[in-house]
């Protein structure tokens, strides 16, 4: 069986190579490398995209959580409860601001932030609450946005894993007080180096995140605060730009795949798939499966050429950085669970209908039913 990778970013570049090659090529002759025209028609874009009435783009996802929790005032001696089942972006921007992240625990079907264990670990500290749309699906928004407005608190979405997601109808970027994007090359909308964006319908925080991202600097030297460099560069827009045209039917082809991964995998009991509840629309940044049996499926997976992941090995409670916290073994069974048995298929939307066909094959014939 000839090897399919779990990801492989070059079989989508080859369809846009002369667009991507042209629109670079425009940004050298320019001469202009940094906040001109290019990107703030990528902020335009975006703004539309999400439904949000700004976006702010940056210069790394961790940087725009960064700037979002700053621009809202969060800080020393505040909490901010969030997932533990994640990328450590997420905690490790709370934790750069001197802010303490409180970890509450997942929906197992789902993978997101479990509302109920939320509301448990809200404090007289707690300031925000900061779910991650993980792997492309919404969290439960209305049931967070509930429970933030029962105590004052600010939402803020990470959907870095989610661009084109929806919940109800609405875009991910809009469904809190501010969202932060990540365009890493391997999200499903990526660049070509890091980028990031922030998106809200605040103008009072979206011209505030203007200035942080930029030096403090209400106009050329002179700073009305105290920021940092986090700026996105007119290539990584215009790489952007382009790959903006595409996303909803990349998007599509995943759905597609992933279908057919459920129509598959749909008699196999010890393999649990992913969640898509009724009214959100999944994305599928990774599709992700549990089974008791996870490393020595992985072996297997591995010995038949099939590319598969592990994302999270360790939820953000037990890491070494936060021991400090007071984190154990036992404090959220099912972030510790879920640990323990999730295994990512290849999934992107160049995947071949015969390399989809191999994955399957694979996967039923380590579970027992494989068609005869």
């Amino acid at each position: 069986m000839s090897a399919v990778p779990f990801l492989d970013l070059s079989r989508q570049y080859k369809t846009i190579k002369p667009d991507i090659e042209r629109a670079v090529r425009r940004v050298f002759d320019s001469q202009r490398f940094i906040m001109g025209e290019v990107g703030k028609r990528f902020e335009e874009e975006m703004a539309h995209k999400t439904g949000a009435k700004y976006a702010i783009a940056v210069a790394s996802g961790s940087d725009a959580l960064y700037l979002t929790m700053l621009g809202l005032g969060i800080g020393a001696n505040d909490e901010v409860i969030t997932t533990s089942f994640t990328f450590f972006a997420t905690a490790g921007a709370i934790s750069r601001l001197g802010a303490r992240p409180v970890f509450a625990d997942i929906d197992r079907r789902t993978f997101n932030l479990d509302p109920q264990d939320v509301e448990r670990k809200i404090t007289k500290k707690t300031k925000a609450i900061l779910p991650v749309h993980l792997f492309g699906l919404p969290c439960d928004m209305a049931a967070l946005q509930a429970i933030a407005k029962k105590y004052g608190l600010f939402v803020i979405e990470d959907a870095a894993q989610a661009f084109g997601a929806a919940y109800q109808g609405s875009p991910v970027g809009s469904l809190g007080d501010a969202a932060a994007f990540s365009f890493y090359p391997t999200k499903n909308l990526g660049g070509a180096g890091d980028g990031g964006l922030v998106t809200t319908s605040s103008k009072p925080l979206a011209e505030k995140i203007k200035k942080l991202r930029d030096h403090g600097q209400s106009k050329k030297y002179f700073h009305a605060v105290v920021g940092l460099n986090s700026r996105l560069d007119e290539i990584q827009a215009a790489v952007l730009l382009v790959k903006l045209k595409h996303i909803d039917r990349w998007n599509d082809q995943r759905r597609r795949h992933a279908q057919a991964y459920d129509k598959a995998f749909a008699d196999i009991p010890p393999l649990e798939r992913p969640s898509a509840p009724k009214g959100m629309r999944h994305v599928y940044h990774l599709y992700s499966v549990l089974t008791s049996k996870r490393d020595e499926f992985a072996a297997f997976l591995a010995e038949k050429g099939i590319g598969a992941g592990v994302y999270y090995p360790i939820p953000m409670h037990l890491q070494p950085c936060y021991k400090s916290l007071g984190g154990k073994p036992g404090d959220l069974p099912v972030s510790e669970c879920v640990s323990g048995e999730i295994l990512s298929l290849p999934m992107y939307p160049e995947l071949s209908g015969g390399d989809r066909k191999k994955v399957i094959d694979a996967v039923q014939t380590f579970f027992g039913r494989k068609k005869k």
